[in-house]
């Protein structure tokens, strides 16, 4: 049964992105291929993060030739992040710090985060206070909102295969009608 109440706004808030049940499950997952449309980024991108560590597969990793890594929905948030940070000219080593800082949260916590640079060093805000206080400076910054990439990748990722890790039946999203016709709108 879901929860149909509506999600009360809490200190001048919206509610939270993902409503009690509607969060992902931890159990369901995309592959290389998948991950890196939904992401935005090459296959070859998504291979040299994972070996690294960058973003590592939370739910499968490879374990040999043949075998598929499987990435959860905030894999894939981290993974679309870091692409954007180093679109704006962010080191990896920075981009390294502000994906463990990332990490360590819950995907509802991430909808509050809005990520700042001056291209140099990364730094998260919670409150627009915070963010005035680092313009004072007097240093050009950017921000990464983290609600709208991960907006982007829930209303996107229900497109492409997911599998479960403990090997489960993944339900079928099915489309709303505003969704429908924004994909109609898209492909013309």
């Amino acid at each position: 049964m879901v929860d149909e109440r509506p999600i009360k706004a809490v200190d001048g808030e919206q509610g939270e992105l993902f409503p009690d049940s509607s969060l992902p499950d931890e159990l369901v997952g995309y592959r290389g291929p998948a991950a890196c449309q939904i992401a935005g980024i090459t296959y070859r991108q998504l291979d040299y993060w994972a070996r690294t560590k960058l973003v590592a597969p939370s739910i499968r990793t490879a374990h040999g030739s043949g075998s598929q890594r499987l990435y959860s929905f905030k894999d894939i948030l981290a993974l679309k992040i870091v692409k954007r940070l180093l679109d704006t000219g962010v080191s990896l080593q920075n981009i390294r710090v502000a994906v463990d800082h990332l990490r360590a949260r819950g995907v509802a916590d991430l909808a509050k985060v809005t990520l700042v640079s001056d291209g140099t060093t990364v730094y998260e805000c919670t409150s627009p206070e915070e963010i005035v206080d680092l313009l004072q400076g007097g240093q050009g910054v950017f921000g990464i909102a983290v609600k709208v990439p991960m907006q982007e990748i829930s209303g996107t990722i229900h497109e492409f295969p997911a599998e479960r890790a403990d090997g489960g039946h993944v339900e079928a999203v099915v489309p709303d009608e505003l969704s429908q016709r924004r994909n109609a709108r898209r492909t013309g």
